[in-house]
């Protein structure tokens, strides 16, 4: 468990820097401006973590960290408004982006395994990738023409 906890630390404080460099950089928030939010939701995603390996019960762990946000985010829990005021300096886009890099990577690792399965499935992937891309776009274009933003 204390090697589990170490290497989400580890993996923790690589993306949260990642995410203060993107949410400076994209979103002109000050990274010391964003600290205390992303030290929340770090805080948050380790104590679900630690959870889940905790509790005999056959949840996700996204699932305990969900619940613990929520819990500490109530209305009457004292500390919720400083807690969701520091979230808020920091933007979702900017805490996807290196998550999915991460995703990204953890995949590629086993890019071995993915083509023995051949030739097909690679087709068939980049097909689906290449039609989520474009659905993607399609919707956006749609809903920013309706709004009249472009």
């Amino acid at each position: 468990m204390l090697k589990n906890l170490k290497e989400w630390v580890i993996v923790f404080i690589i993306i949260g820097a990642i995410m203060l460099i993107g949410n400076w950089i994209g979103y002109d928030i000050m990274p010391l401006d964003a600290l205390p939010g992303l030290a929340v939701l770090i805080g948050i995603s380790l104590a679900g973590l630690v959870i889940h390996r905790l509790l005999p019960f056959q949840l996700p762990s996204i699932a305990y960290i969900g619940i613990l946000g929520l819990i500490l985010t109530l209305p009457n829990m004292p500390g919720s408004e400083q807690i969701v005021a520091w979230t808020a300096e920091v933007s979702l886009l900017a805490i996807a982006t290196p998550i999915l890099a991460y995703a990204g990577v953890s995949i590629g690792r086993s890019w071995f395994d993915f083509v023995q399965l051949g030739w097909r499935t690679i087709v068939i992937g980049m097909f689906v990738l290449l039609g989520t891309f474009l659905g993607s776009a399609v919707i956006a274009e749609v809903i920013l023409r309706m709004q009249g933003i472009i």
